[in-house]
Parts: C-alpha cells; sequence; structure tokens
C-alpha cells in the first residue's frame, strides 16, 4: 500500500466538496450535542480503525448518548446509540440534501432530539444555501475517498510521533471538520489579550500562544494543492526570515500571517518521508518557540519526562 498516495486537489475536487459538507453536517451536531472544552476541544472528528467519529455525544445524565462514524472502507455512515439501536446508510449517491435528510431523519428515528444551530456550510462559496436544499454537490469517488483516508491515517501517526516530543499543554490530534485539515497545536502558558472586536470562534481558539502543525487538502486561498503547515500564534517579528527543514518547505504570507509549508507532493514518494515531515515540524516550531520565548525545558523527545528513563535512552559516547 502506498503510505503516501498521489491526491492533487482537482482529481477529487467535486468528491472533496461534497465529503466536506457531509462532514460539516455531522459536525455541526457534534457541536450541539457535545460538552464544551477549551479551545473547541469538543468540536472536531478522532480517527478510528476505519473512518472518523464524533465519539460519544449527548446530555449528562438522562437522555440517548449516541455515536456518528464515518466508515471510509464501507462508504457509510453509522449512528449508533448506548443502548444499542444503530441506524446506517451509504455515503454513495447522495446529495448534501439527500444526506442532510438522511441523516437528520435517522436522528430522529432513534429518538435523537439534535440538529445543527444552523443547517448551513461554515466559510464556503455557498453559506447562504441551506444544507437541505443543495442538490448540486452530489459526487462522491470512493477510490478517492479511501485514498484521503489512508492520508489522514498516516499524517495522523506522524502528528502523534511529534506531538510525543513537547511536555506542556497539547490538542489531541484531530480533524477539524470546518477548513477540513488535520493538526495538534502546542500552547504556551501565556494568555493572549483579544478585544471584544474578535468573534467569539477565534477568542476561545487563540486565548493562549499557540503553535499549530497539521496538513490539508488544498484549497483555492491558502494553498491550491495538499500540504504540511504550521503557524505561530500571535506572530513574532522575524518569523518569516527562520530558517526551515527540508529544502521543499518555505514561508508564505495569508491573510496578513506568515504560514509555514511543506507541499506533499515534494515528499510523498521520498524514502524517509515521515522524517521529512517530522523535521519540517521540530524547525518550523524551533522557529515559533524561539522569537516567542517559549520555555525550552518543555521539549520531552521520545515522549519521555522521567528523567532516569531520559538519561537511559541517550546514546553512549563511544570509547
Amino acid at each position: 500500500m502506498d503510505r503516501f498516495p498521489s491526491l492533487p486537489r482537482e482529481s477529487w475536487a467535486p468528491t472533496k466538496e461534497t465529503l466536506h459538507r457531509f462532514l460539516q453536517i455531522v459536525g455541526k451536531v457534534r457541536l450541539a450535542a457535545s460538552i464544551r472544552r477549551n479551545h473547541w476541544w469538543n468540536v472536531p472528528f478522532h480517527l478510528t480503525g476505519n473512518g472518523i467519529t464524533t465519539r460519544p455525544c449527548g446530555p449528562v445524565g438522562d437522555g440517548i448518548v449516541f455515536t456518528v462514524d464515518f466508515d471510509f472502507t464501507t462508504h457509510r455512515l453509522l449512528i449508533l446509540t448506548l443502548d444499542g439501536r444503530r441506524v446506517s446508510f451509504p455515503l454513495t449517491g447522495l446529495s448534501v440534501g439527500d444526506f442532510y435528510r438522511e441523516f437528520t431523519g435517522a436522528l430522529a428515528h432513534l429518538g435523537i432530539r439534535v440538529l445543527p444551530e444552523d443547517p448551513h456550510p461554515f466559510d464556503l462559496p455557498d453559506a447562504a444555501r441551506p444544507f437541505a436544499e443543495d442538490d448540486e454537490h452530489a459526487a462522491y469517488d470512493p477510490a478517492a475517498v479511501n485514498r484521503y483516508w489512508t492520508i489522514l491515517t498516516q499524517v495522523m501517526l506522524v502528528l502523534e510521533k511529534y506531538a510525543a516530543g513537547y511536555s506542556g499543554k497539547t490538542s489531541p490530534v484531530h480533524h477539524f471538520w470546518h477548513t477540513f485539515d488535520i493538526a495538534v497545536t502546542r500552547f504556551s502558558d501565556r494568555h493572549v489579550a483579544q478585544g471584544l472586536s474578535v468573534d467569539p470562534v477565534t477568542r476561545e481558539a487563540y486565548s493562549r500562544e499557540v503553535i499549530s502543525s497539521g496538513f490539508w487538502f488544498g484549497d483555492e486561498r491558502s494553498s491550491p494543492e495538499p500540504a504540511f503547515y504550521s503557524y505561530t500564534a500571535p506572530e513574532p517579528d522575524g518569523l518569516e526570515r527562520q530558517p526551515l527543514e527540508p529544502a521543499a518547505a518555505r514561508w508564505t504570507q495569508t491573510n496578513g500571517s506568515h504560514l509555514a509549508l511543506l507541499p506533499y507532493d515534494d515528499v510523498r514518494t521520498a524514502p524517509d518521508a515521515s522524517d521529512s515531515i517530522l523535521r519540517f515540524y521540530d524547525t518550523a516550531y524551533a522557529a515559533g518557540a524561539r522569537l516567542a520565548g517559549w520555555n525550552e525545558d518543555r521539549l520531552c523527545p521520545g515522549g519521555i519526562t522521567d528523567p532516569q528513563a531520559s538519561a537511559a535512552t541517550r546514546p553512549r559516547p563511544r570509547t
């Protein structure tokens, strides 16, 4: 199996646009039915052995607890309740409007009284059109979706290894349905003052200094093709002049700030692809952390914080 298969954006653009909206519909239900966590950690999807999951949703105490899973091996959506009831339906052959009606109907059938608070796409060109009225987006190529899932899984493993190297506050590795990327975020202890003019989503997400690293599948605004990325917020002066590795990595300006980018196609076929991606994340982190004055003691190579175990794993000098 190709660990990092080719997936140019134009090769699956219609499927990607349809799938993105499927994810947003389910994600908005997750948002409505989950317990709020700092920095919106309750909202994204997590990966499973055959797709992605909302994780259990529902009230604490009385009420129906349920999970929604996308299975990208059989290409079905599955809704499971804690008492063992289930409803599933295929993802193929549906428009976004069809999917919305199938999904909300399945929730009602199970007695789950949760609907998206705002049943419109988030930050997409058709944001004014309700999901239920979208018969335009109806493409679903199972082979392309399987490649997307394969890439998600491999990137998740690289991000888990990267996340293990930091002992400070770190987000889970999670898949964002609103921006269609997978990421992990490291935090410093310093608060970031933001005025009331900043929207509440941003205020919560960036209430602390962050260095976020991840991967997205390409879009028309920031990067037209799949790429690994990293950014520091707030951005320290001179960030864009700091060195990055490997050689294909570069700084790019987007929305008034600088983003470290490593194009997917420049590393996916390399014999040491995972190591190259990790070097990219490490150098981008080092650049932001150094300029922002983060605590260097938070690094823990290999995920080890036990000083005795850490000393035992250090290379011994040759005699």
